[in-house]
């Protein structure tokens, strides 16, 4: 049987944070995939932001020497695909980590168009694109 909606745990920690944390906005979650994960509204619904979100499980490098392991909270790795970026409809996109012992759980928030600029800069305009995060 196929899910009739499935909400991934990356947008569900995302819209979490974003209701406790600014209590006068509206979370919603589109019904399709659209290339939004989330929308974020103000409490009229008048005003709107669009949210991709990317979640990402532990990547902490092994052959790491441990004094360099400790002060880090999350690693996070991604492979994004160049095209699927320049054409994402999305305002923001969000990196969400889950952090090793602490189990913290951080947000990189990034415009779009700032994040390709950069990610430009790094990969000069590779299509495939990998981005490694880290929190310390």
């Amino acid at each position: 049987m196929r899910p009739l909606f499935t909400v991934h745990a990356g947008e569900l920690l995302a819209g979490e944070y974003i209701e406790r944390r600014f209590r006068s906005v509206n979370v919603w979650v589109p019904s399709r995939d659209s290339g939004v994960d989330l929308l974020v509204t103000d409490r009229a619904n008048h005003r709107a932001v669009s949210i991709q979100v990317k979640f990402s499980r532990d990547f902490l490098v092994t052959d790491m020497p441990a004094q360099f392991q400790k002060p880090l909270r999350a690693c996070g790795w991604w492979s994004l695909n160049r095209k699927k970026l320049v054409a994402s409809r999305a305002d923001y996109w969000v990196f969400t980590l889950i952090g090793f012992a602490s189990r913290s759980t951080d947000y990189i928030v990034v415009p779009r168009k700032e994040l390709l600029h950069r990610l430009d800069r790094i990969h000069r305009r590779a299509n495939r694109m990998d981005v490694y995060l880290w929190v310390t």
